[in-house]
């Protein structure tokens, strides 16, 4: 059996997929600064509404909506006292749920911190954003060891530890620590899943004639147990128009792979070169065939954040510029592209044979490098026959080839009839 699903295997000759990664006036801490950056419009809905309607235009597949459950930091692991960057931000899901009714195609996926959230929370409010999108929504799941985050909830602390060398660690401490998360976040993914499942598709009767609104034995209890969630079920919110919501995860080292190929439809990973993306490709290809999924189609996305201009001498100056005005030089987990969109499309159709099938773009400047990415790399895509024309389809799993999934409910009590 292949580890590799022939739909979205390195071969394939489909056009690649690409989404955005938004996050206030961008990447770079100083992007507030620059004269297209609108800081006073960061908080209010007609930004977030401006910045989709660009991804939208630009025929992009999902924008993601970074969040977190404490202030911004220049620092990794604490809170700092700087002022001069921006600070503050409004809820992912909120915001995905306000721009939906104002786009029709691009897919929508708010970023959930599951160390710190309920699933059943989650999973009602991203069935809920996929009533609204009519079917564009999605999740990116984060796990935080922070202590200062987690003291807004005084429920658990967390040891303290050196974040460097965290994605394959040495330390005991920090290994037992990233399993803790990340099996936490596979629970957590399980059981926003079964309770999108816990109703059927046609649990929903609404006869007026008859007076029944819902078919009771449509809906279905989860019971799950677990080492990190007690959930009974069912959910409150009817199966979400795609049936299941994109699930998807940012990954950096083994154990997070292990996540990805496990528990999710997209991983983004953060590789610096194509033989690099390729080792990463190959490790979750191997996770995903592990946990029983090997025929499952399963993106992996490129991150990479881009500074772009017509002149590449011209992006590499902006970004020095914007490092001067941070007081640092401005480094990512993320490779950083700074050249033309054109040179970039070389980039991406390199690493597209390294087995990725999409990648997910952080502008440095939202201002001046979505404009980029969408008036400018997308076209240059385009002429390549590396990406779509037009939206082809309705849903956010439409868009990323992925068929409506059964319900695992409906399945179970089907076949228990037919052994019957």
């Amino acid at each position: 059996m292949s580890a590799f699903p022939s739909s979205l295997s390195p071969s394939s000759p489909s056009p690649l997929h690409l989404a955005v990664a938004l996050d206030g006036a961008g990447w770079h801490p100083a992007a507030w600064r620059e004269p297209e950056a609108r800081p006073r419009d960061l908080l209010t809905a007609g930004y977030w509404a401006d910045v989709v309607t660009e991804a939208e235009r630009g025929l992009l597949d999902f924008v993601t909506f970074e969040d977190a459950l404490a202030l911004q930091s220049s620092q990794v692991t604490e809170p700092d006292g700087r002022t001069d960057q921006v600070r503050g931000r409004l809820d992912a899901v909120l915001i995905a749920a306000r721009v939906a009714p104002l786009t029709r195609h691009i897919g929508l996926v708010p970023t959930v911190v599951a160390t710190h959230t309920e699933p059943f929370h989650i999973s009602k409010a991203i069935a809920t954003l996929d009533y609204v999108s009519t079917g564009r929504a999605g999740l990116r799941v984060q796990v935080s060891g922070r202590n200062h985050e987690a003291a807004h909830f005084g429920r658990r602390t967390f040891p303290a530890v050196n974040i460097k060398g965290v994605e394959r660690p040495s330390d005991p401490v920090v290994r037992e620590l990233i399993a803790e998360l990340f099996g936490e976040a596979a629970d957590y993914v399980e059981v926003v899943r079964r309770l999108w499942d816990s109703w059927e598709d046609d649990a929903e009767i609404r006869d007026v004639a008859t007076g029944r609104f819902v078919d009771r034995d449509k809906l279905h209890y989860i019971d799950f147990e677990g080492r990190n969630f007690s959930v009974k079920g069912p959910s409150i919110t009817p199966r979400p128009p795609q049936g299941q919501p994109i699930v998807s995860a940012l990954a950096h080292g083994p154990l997070p792979y292990e996540l990805v190929g496990r528990s999710t439809d997209i991983g983004y990973v953060t590789p610096h070169d194509a033989d690099q993306a390729r080792d990463i490709v190959t490790e979750i290809r191997t996770a995903q065939a592990e946990a029983g999924r090997a025929d499952e189609p399963l993106h992996v996305f490129g991150d990479l954040v881009v500074f772009l201009d017509d002149d590449p001498a011209a992006a590499a100056a902006r970004k020095a510029r914007l490092d001067d005005l941070a007081g640092y030089v401005y480094t990512s987990d993320a490779e950083i592209f700074t050249g033309t969109p054109a040179q970039l499309a070389d980039r991406l159709v390199e690493w597209r044979q390294a087995g990725l099938s999409g990648f997910r773009l952080r502008p440095g400047v939202i201002g001046q490098d979505l404009q980029a990415i969408t008036r400018g790399l997308v076209p240059e895509l385009q002429r390549r026959d590396a990406f779509r024309h037009t939206y082809e389809a309705d849903t956010l799993r439409g868009l990323l080839g992925l068929d409506h999934p059964a319900n695992r409910y409906a399945t179970a009590t089907a076949t228990a009839t037919a052994t019957a």
